[in-house]
């Protein structure tokens, strides 16, 4: 739960809020154009999905045991 918890406060920061800079080397590989903002948008999206289902997950597992 605490992985799932972690990801989705990562994902939501990173999309909603675009802090860029909680991905590792972006503002750089930006700076350098190997990145762009659309990179950074699908990696807090990836992120926050991720996040939630990890959520549901454990809430499933929670409730089955």
């Amino acid at each position: 739960m605490t992985l799932s918890v972690a990801f989705t406060t990562f994902g939501y920061k990173i999309y909603f809020q675009k802090k860029y800079n909680l991905i590792n080397g972006f503002e750089e590989a930006y700076k350098a154009g190997r990145k762009t903002k659309q990179y950074a948008k699908r990696v807090g999206l990836a992120e926050f999905i991720i996040g939630i289902n990890l959520i549901l997950f454990g809430i499933c597992i929670t409730i089955i045991k």
